[in-house]
């Protein structure tokens, strides 16, 4: 689908290398003007106030309990927290957070009763991702699938997880105007507009 699209797609490269004038993929030039990076993000410099151990993207390592090291009582949940379940490591994305909220509110219930404390275990529920019009990718457990037929699993699931009719009501009002008009109504603004076409890069353009 990609490919369809125009895409050229190059698997098990790294980009060791980016400039104004290109990038390097592993070892070859390749000139461009613009490149988008998309490859991840960085975690909230909240964790560098801490005090703690970071991992290379600035998330705390936490325990296996989600807490932070030396202060049992202190627990960071979501994409700010690294760890690693089963030798592999918790991605940070929406379905993980939910779940690492739900084991601390068990672990909180559980020291408060008196229980034996819970131990957090992830599932991995599966990957789905829009790829263009009409078209997206699901990838759960050894079910694979992409195209229109995985674009509408996206949309059902999406919609199905939303909270509350009006929720949902207003999401698929705001899809189908989208998908009829060809128009996406988020724009965002970083720079002044009179800075931008003073720009050496705006004349050249």
């Amino acid at each position: 689908q990609l490919r369809r699209l125009g895409v050229e797609v190059v698997k098990n490269c790294r980009v060791t290398e980016i400039n104004q004038h290109g990038y390097s993929l592993n070892g070859a030039f390749v000139p461009c003007r613009t490149v988008i990076w998309a490859a991840g993000v960085q975690a909230s410099p909240l964790g560098r106030r801490l005090n703690v151990p970071l991992d290379r993207a600035g998330r705390v390592k936490v325990e296996k309990n989600l807490s932070v090291p030396g202060h049992g009582n202190i627990f960071v949940a979501g994409d700010l927290a690294s760890i690693e379940v089963n030798g592999r490591p918790v991605p940070g994305v929406a379905p993980a957070a939910k779940q690492m909220g739900a084991y601390v509110a068990e672990l909180l219930k559980a020291r408060l009763a008196g229980r034996q404390e819970p131990v957090f275990d992830y599932h991995d529920k599966g990957s789905l991702a829009i790829i263009g019009r009409m078209a997206a990718v699901v990838d759960v457990g050894k079910f694979r699938l992409s195209g229109y037929i995985a674009w509408l699993f996206w949309l059902t699931i999406h919609i199905f997880f939303l909270i509350g009719f009006g929720n949902r009501f207003v999401v698929m009002l705001n899809w189908g105007i989208n998908y009829w008009t060809h128009r996406r109504f988020s724009r965002i603004i970083h720079e002044n507009l009179k800075t931008v076409k003073n720009s050496p890069a705006f004349d050249e353009r």
